[in-house]
């Protein structure tokens, strides 16, 4: 069973909201690739549709659109996405993770790409019991 943190990003307010997803919503995930378009039912926002656009695995290797595959690889990289040169010309080999989503995906980076009927907080905001007076 997987469980995920998922990090959702409102582009209109730019705050960003955590949210774990477990379960069946979770396993649902796994396959899905960077870029894909998903529906917000799988992390408590129906209505809404989310754009993935990254993540990271339990030790921190960040994820990379335009590697194929769910692994981890050590790739030769110049100054882009996981790797800033400190003088011009430096290259290194760096692991990263690849484009889909797997189960030793930790954090999932979401975009919303579509906005429901409800605000994120009013949706993702606890129920908050009625006081009597």
């Amino acid at each position: 069973m997987a469980d995920f943190k998922a990090v959702i990003n409102d582009v209109k307010s730019g705050r960003s909201h955590n949210v774990t997803v477990s379960g069946h919503h979770a396993n649902s995930l796994i396959g899905k690739n960077i870029g894909e378009i998903i529906d917000g039912i799988f992390v408590g926002l129906p209505g809404y549709k989310l754009k993935i656009t990254g993540g990271s695995d339990g030790n921190g290797t960040p994820m990379r659109g335009d590697l194929p595959g769910n692994k981890r690889r050590k790739i030769l990289l110049s100054d882009s996405l996981g790797f800033h040169e400190k003088y011009p010309g430096e290259r290194r080999r760096k692991a990263l993770r690849c484009s889909a989503i797997s189960s030793e995906i930790v954090q999932i980076n979401m975009a919303v790409a579509e906005y429901g009927p409800k605000s994120i907080e009013e949706t993702l905001a606890p129920a908050e019991p009625a006081k009597e007076k």
